[in-house]
């Protein structure tokens, strides 16, 4: 493999955004996210697998 047919790389400061949490996330973002564990640990328990 020569240099001309290397692979093409994305500059150093081009940054790929992939939709995760953000540091300013809000506390509705927060609350759902602790009711969803609380009602995944309560299907849990109901079904008996804990």
């Amino acid at each position: 493999m020569t240099a001309d047919t290397a692979a093409p790389t994305a500059p150093s400061g081009n940054l790929v955004r992939t939709g995760g949490p953000k540091e300013d996330s809000s506390w509705l973002e927060h609350v759902l996210g602790w009711t969803l564990v609380v009602v995944v640990a309560m299907f849990v328990t109901q079904v008996g697998w804990f």
